[in-house]
């Protein structure tokens, strides 16, 4: 397959994992998430741009310190060295993807939970999803 065709809103919804890798090019990253109700992100900084949508939940967006609620249908454009966080402040898993550029994380990778994630030092190692 050439590039990435399917129904990104329905495998949002259906995903319970914190971070599931669904396709790595070589200038961005599509990938999954699920944050449980109260869970975050964690606030972190990149050296590149980031894009969220959610498709189902509510919480905050976090950026640079500026809090500004969220919810299904929100979009977040996060540019390179901007702090943020996504937090879910709903009583319903978040559900909710992310378009890396360049790929920020090893093509494939699934992160069950954030603590697996923190546990996990992994990163982009250049390889993509077709060669």
């Amino acid at each position: 397959m050439k590039g990435f065709v399917q129904n990104l809103e329905g495998l949002a919804v259906d995903n319970v994992d914190f971070r599931r890798v669904l396709y790595t090019a070589k200038h961005c990253q599509l990938v999954l998430m699920a944050l449980e109700p109260k869970e975050e992100i964690g606030a972190e900084v990149h050296q590149l741009d980031q894009f969220f949508r959610v498709e189902e939940g509510s919480g905050e967006a976090v950026l640079d310190g500026l809090y500004t609620p969220i919810r299904a249908g929100f979009g977040v454009l996060v540019p390179a060295g901007t702090k943020h966080n996504i937090i879910n402040t709903g009583r319903a898993p978040m559900k909710l993807y992310t378009i890396y550029s360049p790929p920020n994380h090893r093509d494939g990778v699934v992160h069950r939970t954030r603590a697996g994630a923190d546990a996990d030092k992994e990163h982009f190692d250049g390889a993509t999803t077709e060669v």
